[in-house]
């Protein structure tokens, strides 16, 4: 048995996910955009809630909240180092802290850079991770408060999972992020694939996410800094990976 995975999208861009242990009917949300949405879907499958789990503080991933435990009673689980600025939690967790949905067991890691004290939720045998904005769809998440060498930190513990780990993610943003792809590994005949994928469901109107580690570290700019057409198109075949990595991210920022 494992978690069933209900990918629900919110506000313009977002995805919050139900997560529902399958042996034990426990059932989780990863982060709350707007509350009305996940209610429906909730309601639509005769769900209750059970725990909200939250990745990190921006508006757009906790502001539904308090409406979601206003009609659930749920528990709010996030991360102690984020306390001060993330609704008032019912379990605060450090990385390497345990977290149970049902019989599913997960562990936290702090994949700080988009934010600091930005966690992960890693469900190893469930081979699932909650990323929210940081290892993101043919992206990372955008460094408004942490360094390029957190993210990249980061961006490193996630790569090394199993490959077969189906990575959820916080948002729409991969044909963009393809785009971006394109302009340094152009000739990357996996990301070609991809990219015509993304456009061939983004005009049925079907999510991208979640989307298989593998399938990351196959056509990811971020999780390829070692990748030679990359460096030779940034002319920084001798560079470390970190500093091969930080020249992708600023050129996002800057595409």
């Amino acid at each position: 048995m494992s978690l069933e995975i209900i990918t629900v999208p919110c506000l313009s861009d977002n995805y919050a996910f139900i997560a529902r242990d399958q042996e034990t009917g426990v059932t989780a949300l990863v982060d709350v955009p707007e509350a009305a949405p996940i209610l429906a879907e909730l309601d639509a499958r005769g769900w209750g809630l059970d725990l909200i789990l939250l990745t990190h503080h921006h508006d757009d991933h906790i502001q539904g909240v308090p409406e979601v435990i206003a009609k659930t009673n749920a528990k709010v689980v996030g991360a102690k180092a984020d306390a001060h600025r993330l609704p008032k939690l019912d379990m605060a967790l450090n990385e390497g802290d345990s977290i149970n949905i049902g019989a599913s067991e997960g562990v936290v890691l702090d994949v700080s850079g988009h934010t600091i004290g930005h966690i992960a939720f890693h469900f190893a045998k469930a081979k699932t991770i909650f990323t929210a904005d940081s290892l993101m769809a043919l992206g990372c998440g955008r460094l408004f408060e942490g360094s390029f060498a957190q993210m990249w930190e980061s961006l490193s513990k996630m790569a090394v999972l199993d490959p077969d780990t189906l990575v959820c993610s916080g948002h729409e943003y991969t044909a963009a992020n393809g785009r971006f792809a394109m302009s340094v590994e152009p000739e990357n005949t996996d990301l070609q694939t991809r990219v015509k994928e993304i456009a061939s469901a983004n005009a049925k109107d079907v999510p991208t996410v979640p989307s298989l580690l593998s399938l990351e570290l196959a056509t990811n700019p971020f999780l390829r800094p070692h990748s030679p057409e990359i460096r030779v198109n940034l002319n920084m075949q001798d560079a470390s990976d970190a500093d091969v990595f930080a020249e992708i991210r600023r050129r996002k920022d800057n595409f």
